[in-house]
């Protein structure tokens, strides 16, 4: 390996490494290092507030919408329609779904970004009701402090090897603004890394975005990655996605 991406690899930070690390061909590990190099992982981030607090918008007004006293859950623990209803209305979540728009079971985004606010220990379920947690309801009075605390936490500090894999993967694609469908760069890389489906062969691009599925909810809730609703185009990384994704592969996971 040239010593160029020698550098480089010794100034990853340790999660980005041991992916780097998958990678057997040298070649690889160079196509991979030169993104994070793309993608400027290695510089300083910096976020002002009007961009943090534009971005974490969806989890600010989840945020709100718990208050004080929580959301009764249903008996069967989803949220009620009037919450399901004001979610898509206030998201903008209608032209990613078919549907009602008023039971959480049957419209999959509200779904999704709920149980990812409980991920990010900005939510918490209790005795049937959807409470802010009391980092959550520190966090969302600073929109800065909310976009870091995001950042720190994809991909899920629990994950198994092949979703935090993918997480990071995607974040490297959405950081360094590949080209073409960043899932399909997860699923080739995550076949060079050495996970497949379990008849040995190669992962999908939808099966890659299911792999990175916790990662993914975050990106496009942020608007960090905008998929394309109404056709076939790929997700399309942002510039402030871009940000993003860099603070992410470079502070997660976070010491706290």
């Amino acid at each position: 390996m040239p010593d160029e991406f020698r550098s480089v690899r010794a100034q990853l930070p340790p999660q980005v490494e041991d992916l780097a690390a998958a990678f057997g061909d040298p070649f690889i590990q160079i196509e991979f290092l030169r993104l994070i190099v793309n993608g400027e992982v290695l510089e300083p981030v910096l976020v002002d507030a009007a961009t943090a607090a534009r971005m974490v918008r969806p989890y600010a007004w989840l945020l709100d919408r718990a208050g004080a006293e929580g959301i009764k859950l249903t008996s069967a623990g989803y949220l009620p329609p009037v919450h399901v209803e004001a979610a898509v209305a206030e998201l903008g979540l209608a032209e990613e779904w078919i549907g009602s728009y008023n039971r959480e079971s049957q419209t999959l985004p509200v779904w999704e970004f709920r149980e990812s606010a409980v991920r990010l220990g900005l939510l918490r379920k209790y005795r049937g009701q959807l409470l802010a947690t009391a980092r959550g309801r520190k966090l969302r009075e600073d929109p800065v402090a909310l976009w870091w605390h995001l950042a720190q936490s994809v991909p899920p500090h629990a994950a198994d090897d092949p979703r935090r894999h993918a997480g990071l993967l995607l974040l490297a694609a959405v950081a360094g603004q590949i080209g073409g469908n960043p899932h399909e760069y997860v699923a080739g890389m995550l076949w060079r890394a050495g996970w497949t489906r379990s008849d040995g062969t190669e992962l999908d691009r939808w099966e890659a975005r299911d792999a990175a599925l916790e990662t993914y909810v975050v990106l496009v809730r942020l608007g960090a990655l905008v998929p394309d609703w109404h056709g076939s185009g790929p997700d399309r990384p942002t510039a402030d996605g871009a940000v993003f994704a860099r603070a992410a592969l470079r502070t997660w996971p976070s010491a706290s």
